[in-house]
C-alpha cells in the first residue's frame, strides 16, 4: 500500500486530492455523492453553521436519521471548528435530555419530529434536515480564511452506553482521531476501488471510522442501517456489489444464515473485519466456505482508543482467539491490581499507550483521571477496564470486559469462555452469559438454537471445567441486541426476570 501523508485536521482527508473526484464516495438512501459534490456540500454545510453564528468550539448535535446529509455535516462542522456529536435516533427521554444538558450544543439537528420536540422543550435550538439545508442554499460561502481549528482541538464528542449510570462522552481531538484513522488505514488496506457497505450507525464509533476510512482511501461508502440483519442484508450487499463489510457478531451470524439458506448470486465481499465482541469461531469458518474469496481480520478496540489490536488477514486460523498486534506507533500490555505490568501469559487489565488514546471525558475529570493515569511519558495511559495476556511476540488475547469476569466456587470464570463453548454445541447457535450479581447469585447461561436445556449443562463439561459450567440454562427464540447490534444483556436479564413473575 502507497505511503500517504499524515492528515492532522478531519476536514483535510475530504479536501486531499483523488485520482477521480466524479466518481462515487457516498450512497445513502438511494442518494449518491460524489468525492467532489461532498467537498462542496460540506463547504456549504460549514456556511449554514456559521451564518448561524456556530464557531470554533461550539457544540453541534446531530441524530443519525438525518439521511445523506449527515456525512457532509460532519466534515462542515470540522471546516470551522466546530465540535460534532452523532447520537442515535432511539436516543429518548433522560438520556436525550443528559446529553443536552451536558454537550450544551448550539445546534441540534435531528429527522425526528419527536426528537425535535424534546430538544425544543429542553431550550436547545434545533432544526430539521430540511430547514439546515435551506439556511445552506442562502448562507455565504465559507473559505479557509476562518478561524479554522488546531490538531489538537476536540472535534467530536462520543457517547458511550450507560448501563447503570448516564452515557459519557469521550473527546476527541482531530490529531488523535487522524492518527487513529491512518494506523487503523495501513492495517486494513481498504482500496480505491472498494465498496464499503456499512450497516452500522454512524453513532457508534465503529460505524463513524468507516467514513474516515473510505474518505481517505477513496472508496465508495454505502450507508446501510442496524435494522438489516434480515433479508435486506444480503440484498444491499448485492446491490452495492459491496467488497467490505464492517460488521459485528450479529451481523456476521445473520449474513451466514441467509448464504446458507439461499442460492444464487454471491456478493463480492474480500474482507469482513470484526469488532465490538468476540466472533464464534464457527462463524468466520462458515462465512469462508460460502464466501471462499473472503478474508476476516479480527480487531479489539474501545470509544477511548478506536483500535487496540488488529489482527493480520485470516490470522484466526492459526492463532485461534488472537486478536493482532498493536497499531504502529502503540503500546498494549496488561497490568496487575497495583498498575504493574506482568510477563507474557499472565491475565490482567488491558491497557494502551499511544497517539490513539483520546483526551478523556467531557467534563467527567475525576473519571477521567482514574481511567486515563499519566504516566510513562507524553500520552496517557488507558486502563480499559477489559481483562487479556499478551504472548511474547506481544500479540492480545481478550479473557473478558471487566463485567464478564466473575467468580464461581472460588475460581475466576470468564464469560467469554463460557459463551464460545456453548456456541461449539451443534444444536446452539447464540449464547449469552448473565453473571452473578445482587438477585442472581449464580451465572445464567441463555442460548438460542434447538438445544434442549436439559442437556446443555452437561454436554459442556465437554468442552469447559465443571466449576466453569453455570448452574442454570435457558432457551430463548432470540437474544436482544442494542442499537450498535452487541447482545443487550441488561435487556435479557429483565426479560428472564419478567418471564418468572408470570
Amino acid at each position: 500500500m502507497n505511503a500517504r501523508p499524515q492528515v492532522t485536521v478531519l476536514h483535510k482527508l475530504l479536501d486531499a486530492p483523488v485520482a477521480d473526484p466524479d466518481r462515487p464516495a457516498l450512497t445513502c438512501a438511494d442518494i449518491t455523492l460524489t468525492r467532489s459534490e461532498l467537498v462542496a456540500v460540506g463547504r456549504r454545510y460549514a456556511a449554514a453553521l456559521r451564518s448561524r453564528g456556530l464557531a470554533r468550539g461550539d457544540r453541534l448535535v446531530v441524530t443519525s436519521d438525518v439521511g445523506p446529509m449527515l456525512v457532509p455535516l460532519l466534515f462542515g462542522a470540522s471546516r470551522i471548528g466546530v465540535v460534532f456529536s452523532v447520537l442515535h435516533d432511539q436516543v429518548r427521554g433522560e438520556v436525550l435530555r443528559h446529553v443536552l444538558a451536558d454537550c450544551e450544543p448550539s445546534l441540534v439537528v435531528a429527522g425526528s419530529p419527536a426528537t425535535r420536540g424534546l430538544v425544543g422543550e429542553a431550550g436547545a435550538a434545533v432544526l430539521a434536515p430540511e430547514e439546515l439545508e435551506d439556511e445552506m442554499s442562502t448562507a455565504p460561502g465559507v473559505d479557509d480564511a476562518v478561524p479554522a481549528p488546531l490538531p489538537v482541538d476536540p472535534v467530536c464528542l462520543i457517547y458511550t452506553s450507560g448501563t447503570t449510570a448516564m452515557p459519557k462522552a469521550v473527546v476527541s481531538t482531530h490529531q488523535q482521531m487522524m492518527f487513529a484513522v491512518h494506523a487503523i488505514a495501513e492495517r486494513l488496506g481498504y482500496r480505491y476501488d472498494d465498496v464499503v457497505y456499512c450497516p452500522l450507525p454512524l453513532s457508534f464509533d465503529y460505524g463513524l471510522y468507516q467514513v474516515f476510512l473510505s474518505v481517505l482511501a477513496g472508496s465508495h461508502l454505502w450507508l446501510g442501517s442496524a435494522a438489516e440483519a434480515g433479508p435486506a442484508l444480503l440484498a444491499n450487499l448485492l446491490r452495492s456489489r459491496a467488497t467490505v463489510l464492517p460488521a459485528v457478531p450479529p451481523v456476521s451470524a445473520a449474513l451466514l444464515r441467509l448464504l446458507r439458506r439461499r442460492g444464487g448470486e454471491r456478493p463480492p465481499l474480500r474482507l469482513l473485519t470484526n469488532t465490538g465482541a468476540a466472533l464464534p469461531a464457527d462463524v468466520p469458518r462458515g462465512l469462508r466456505e460460502v464466501l471462499p474469496g473472503m478474508r476476516v481480520q479480527l480487531m479489539f478496540g474501545l470509544t477511548e482508543c478506536k483500535r487496540l489490536t488488529i489482527a493480520e488477514p485470516d490470522e484466526d486460523l492459526i492463532r485461534p482467539g488472537s486478536c493482532g498486534l498493536p497499531l504502529t506507533g502503540t503500546e498494549v500490555f496488561v497490568v496487575d491490581e497495583t498498575g504493574e505490568r506482568l510477563p507474557a501469559g499472565e491475565v490482567g487489565e488491558i491497557t494502551v499507550r499511544g497517539p490513539n488514546v483520546m483526551a478523556g471525558y467531557w467534563r467527567r475529570p475525576e473519571l477521567t483521571a482514574s481511567r486515563f493515569p499519566r504516566r510513562h511519558g507524553l500520552f496517557p495511559e488507558l486502563r480499559t477496564g477489559d481483562y487479556g495476556w499478551t504472548d511474547d511476540a506481544g500479540r492480545l488475547y481478550f479473557a473478558g470486559r471487566r463485567d464478564d469476569i466473575y467468580k464461581q466456587d472460588g475460581f475466576r470464570v470468564s464469560a467469554i469462555e463460557v459463551e464460545a463453548a456453548a456456541r461449539r454445541l451443534p444444536d446452539v447457535d447464540t449464547a449469552a452469559v448473565l453473571t452473578p450479581e445482587a438477585g442472581r447469585p449464580e451465572a445464567v447461561l441463555v442460548v438460542t438454537g434447538t438445544a434442549d436445556p436439559a442437556t446443555v449443562l452437561s454436554r459442556l463439561r465437554e468442552h469447559l471445567e465443571d466449576y466453569k459450567i453455570p448452574a442454570v440454562c435457558h432457551v430463548v427464540e432470540a437474544l436482544p441486541v442494542n442499537a450498535n447490534g452487541k447482545t443487550a444483556k441488561a435487556v435479557l436479564a429483565g426479560q428472564l426476570a419478567e418471564a418468572d413473575r408470570v
